[in-house]
């Protein structure tokens, strides 16, 4: 089973940046697509990135552009770079780990608040 830790979180000013982190521990990490997602107070989860095996990177439209996935199979830790930061993007941020087509394992979360 795997388990998924996220870090990174914080406050950022709109049009700054910030890098998630997230770090699996558990057993095999490489095979698993990887993913983030976000839920914004008062609204459903939504998908932002993921990232494959072969480190393919899929993207929600509202982030294309400005949000980079990315995966150290090396460490285990898959990252969301995130910058041109807007207010919307204020949410509590998930990782996930995919198991046969679905998201089977998630973290905790981690609070990203954009000020405008």
């Amino acid at each position: 089973q795997v388990q998924l830790v996220e870090s990174g979180g914080g406050l950022a000013q709109a049009g700054g940046s910030l890098r998630l982190s997230c770090a699996a521990s558990g057993r095999t990490f490489t095979t698993n697509t990887m993913g983030w997602f976000r839920q914004a107070p008062g609204k459903a989860r939504e998908f932002v990135a993921s990232v494959d095996r072969d480190g393919n990177p899929r993207y929600a439209d509202s982030v294309k552009g400005r949000f980079t996935v990315s995966r150290d199979s090396g460490k285990d830790t898959v990252y969301l770079q995130m910058n041109t930061l807007k207010s919307e993007d204020t949410a509590v941020y998930y990782c996930a780990a995919a198991s046969d087509h679905v998201w089977a394992v998630w973290g905790q979360g981690t609070q990203v608040t954009v000020s405008s």
